[in-house]
């Protein structure tokens, strides 16, 4: 089907912690389970959600942040990505109202529901609740114009006759509870420090994907749902969709970290690159004892290099191998847990140091509390790998670690907070390194991606 016309449905909901993801995995296991196509996206910078709706899916899952992207990039990222699915379900981010400002729904997933002319069905924590829920309900729903919001979700009820007893509380109000779980502590989904651990990992297992594709006919209206996804109508067809198709010839090959340490990645990111002509090719500086042959760039993303820093350190093959193709020219970019093992070492929580690559100063320390989290604005001060100075784009950090030991001016990039409007200076390593704590989202300036790329080439067509 058409992405322009799919049914569609924003699961959102009244907070962080209600049981969103849950949803969305089960829901799309029992859609699939009837044969249908299943297009997931998630709303937000989130990195760990959309590896359990891939898994679900079967499909890559793409992120739609408003703030990041713009709505072009949202409108056109969602086209291209739910062409050929039956119905494509959108996961929200925190509550739905929330969002990059406590004054609009910048960033929100009322956002990208307006935007995408998506109905909302909100869940609800129902434990303890009763007739409370046709309030929240008819709140959220007269909440914005222009937010649609059809049905509710109760999670965590006692039973079902606790659920049946808030559909009852909610009938003839517009928003009807159209299914909800009770609570499965045998199935839930493992957590640690920057929330779920992500389905690559095994946080997923099969049996776990299974039981709550189950249990969604017998809690929910399958059928339901999918009324209210059709109703969402045609969208606007005056946004242009994103140009972000497979080059037809690769002009460059850029080596991508992939494996249980480095994961975090944008799947528009990755898209962009591969549009411009870019082969990507996965390596593991975990397991693997060297880079691919002939690779023309190193991108290391996000990750867990904490979780694995015996390993990453134990692997001196792979910690030589990039110094050396740095050290040879090579362009190399690197974000958050890439950039912590690009450092001269990684202190993890236990006090232990290991040795990383050396190419960025200092040294990454981990902390036990949240360090920076929020959405940032970057502007390049010098030339780097994505292009001239005076680069801007946009992204988000979520960390705990710290760099210590790092030059306190003179980095590459200028950062500024979205919340707070402060600056500070990052990005560190050599003219042809650029390593930073930012998760940067190139659908907020595609030049960036087209940098990349072209230092990939210069540095191919210099090494003939």
């Amino acid at each position: 089907m058409s992405g322009s016309g799919i049914p569609r449905i924003v699961v959102a909901g009244t907070a962080s912690g209600v049981g969103k993801t849950t949803t969305v995995v089960a829901l799309t296991r029992a859609l699939r389970a009837r044969g249908l196509e299943v297009a997931t996206f998630k709303c937000g910078p989130d990195y760990l959600d959309p590896t359990f709706h891939a898994r679900a899916s079967g499909a890559p899952c793409h992120n739609l942040d408003g703030w990041m992207m713009g709505r072009e990039a949202v409108v056109g990222t969602f086209t291209r990505a739910s062409r050929g699915a039956d119905v494509a379900l959108i996961e929200g981010v925190m509550g739905l109202f929330d969002g990059a400002s406590a004054d609009t729904d910048d960033g929100s997933a009322a956002q990208v529901a307006r935007w995408l002319g998506a109905p909302v069905l909100a869940v609800v924590d129902a434990s303890g609740m009763a007739r409370t829920i046709a309030a929240i309900g008819h709140g959220l729903a007269s909440f914005h114009p222009e937010v649609r919001v059809v049905g509710l979700w109760a999670n965590r009820v006692g039973s079902r006759g606790h659920l049946e007893l808030l559909q009852r509380a909610c009938v003839g109000t517009g928003t009807p509870v159209v299914g909800g779980f009770p609570e499965r502590p045998e199935l839930a989904f493992p957590e640690r420090h920057l929330g779920l651990v992500t389905a690559q990992e095994g946080g997923l297992p099969p049996e776990r994907l299974e039981g709550w594709g189950a249990l969604a006919p017998e809690w929910c209206d399958v059928d339901g749902v999918l009324r209210l996804a059709a109703s969402a109508g045609a969208l606007d067809g005056t946004v242009p969709e994103a140009s972000v198709h497979r080059a037809v010839a690769p002009v460059c090959r850029i080596a991508v970290a992939r494996d249980e340490a480095f994961h975090f990645y944008y799947e528009d990111n990755l898209r962009r690159l591969e549009a411009l002509g870019a082969e990507l090719v996965p390596f593991s500086p975990v397991r693997d004892g060297a880079l691919p042959p002939e690779v023309h760039a190193l991108y290391l993303g996000g990750g867990y290099p904490e979780a694995h820093a015996e390993a990453l350190a134990r692997n001196a093959p792979m910690r030589e191998a990039v110094r050396a193709f740095a050290r040879a020219g090579g362009p190399v970019y690197a974000e958050c847990g890439g950039m912590m093992y690009l450092a001269q070492a990684l202190r993890t929580l236990d006090g232990r140091m290991h040795e990383m690559v050396g190419l960025v100063p200092g040294v990454a320390v981990m902390a036990p509390r949240l360090q920076a989290l929020g959405y940032v604005e970057v502007e390049t001060t010098r030339r780097t790998v994505l292009g001239g100075a005076g680069l801007r784009f946009r992204g988000h950090q979520f960390r705990y670690s710290t760099l210590e030991g790092a030059p306190s001016d003179g980095g590459a990039l200028r950062v500024r907070r979205r919340r707070g409007d402060s600056t500070h200076q990052e990005g560190y390593g050599p003219d042809n390194v650029l390593a930073s704590y930012v998760h940067a989202h190139w659908a907020s300036n595609p030049l960036a991606a087209e940098g990349f790329v072209r230092s990939a080439c210069a540095f191919h067509e210099g090494a003939r």
